[in-house]
């Protein structure tokens, strides 16, 4: 098993496979964004070495992330050879849903058990507006296709002020009267050099509920509060589904963290909003065996930081949000 000097078990590798993506949401990077040529990231067969080893030093829940995920070849080959790696408990996906229509199933038969599908809104014009190039109506067809597939679903909703933070909000709620999914709430946080707009955008847990409960009534809390992974759940009154908040900037979760990040290019971020990463990529291309790169990950790790410093305004510049992977 792997702590931090915190005594926090690090058991949870979220993998970027690319930091291609087929959308450009104005929160996440520039239109005219440029990516990193393919020799620099890491390779099928790196990721499938790296999955074994984090495997074997306890780690047992992995979620695939991007830029977009399903725009890597050999998406589906790749989720069922971390599936079948011993150790592997469950293999989960944050997409953005475009290509699930046609993905949903395969990745489902080689062992993918959830995705969690990003849709901001479901209103086809202000879809268009956020992600500059989508159409919402493929979004919903990937889900739909997810449901078929019986994978477990969640839906992220980054809610940007004066975009997406009233109706649009509401209108997304409703979904859990009648589907058995999570609706999760996400605030912005600040990357890069999109950071002041993201800044400017964060609408509060507080904020999100008040609307929320004006248009549908009163949210219960679920499980006394407790964290369902990074999110706080509710319901609305009989509801299928549940409402997530996942409050990383106004109301941290660092005491429970439990997952470290491992960028396209081959570094284990600690923190998804500190700058510090170990580079796993050069040690593995030079030689280094499979104990010395256990060794440089436990190391890693036990300098892994408490959580975010963005109330000292310190503000993570080296990515932006696409290149590291959620």
């Amino acid at each position: 098993m792997t702590f931090d000097r915190f005594g926090r078990h690090i058991n949870y590798l979220r993998i970027s496979l690319t930091d291609k993506c087929n959308l450009r949401c104005v929160y996440c990077m520039p239109e005219d964004m440029t990516f990193r040529p393919r020799a620099e990231l890491l390779q099928d067969d790196e990721i499938n070495r790296l999955v074994t080893i984090f495997a074997e030093l306890g780690f047992h829940k992995f979620r695939l992330t991007g830029g977009e995920p399903t725009v890597r070849a050999n998406v589906v080959d790749i989720v069922g050879r971390i599936a079948r790696t011993p150790g592997v408990e469950t293999v989960a996906m944050t997409t953005n849903g475009l290509l699930l229509k046609d993905l949903a199933q395969p990745l489902a038969a080689a062992g993918l058990k959830r995705v969690n599908v990003s849709i901001d809104t479901l209103d086809p014009t202000k879809f268009k507006k956020l992600t500059r190039w989508g159409h919402v109506e493929d979004v919903w067809a990937g889900i739909e296709a997810a449901e078929r597939a019986a994978l477990g679903i969640k839906l992220n909703a980054v809610v940007v002020r004066n975009y997406n933070d009233k109706e649009d909000v509401v209108e997304m709620a409703r979904l859990t009267l009648h589907h058995n999914w999570q609706v999760r709430y996400i605030e912005m946080m600040p990357f890069g050099d999109v950071a002041d707009f993201q800044q400017a955008g964060v609408v509060t847990e507080k904020e999100l509920r008040q609307t929320i409960e004006e248009s549908l009534g009163p949210l219960t809390l679920v499980n006394d509060g407790e964290l369902d992974g990074e999110a706080r759940l509710y319901h609305l009154a009989q509801a299928q589904g549940a409402l997530g908040f996942i409050s990383s900037v106004t109301q941290p979760f660092c005491a429970s963290c439990t997952r470290v990040r491992l960028t396209a290019d081959g570094r284990l971020r600690l923190c998804l909003l500190r700058e510090k990463e170990v580079n796993l990529l050069d040690p593995m291309r030079n030689g280094a065996s499979d104990e010395q790169l256990k060794e440089i990950i436990r190391d890693g790790i036990w300098w892994k930081p408490w959580g975010h410093r963005l109330e000292q305004q310190v503000i993570p510049l080296n990515r932006v949000m696409s290149e590291i992977g959620g």
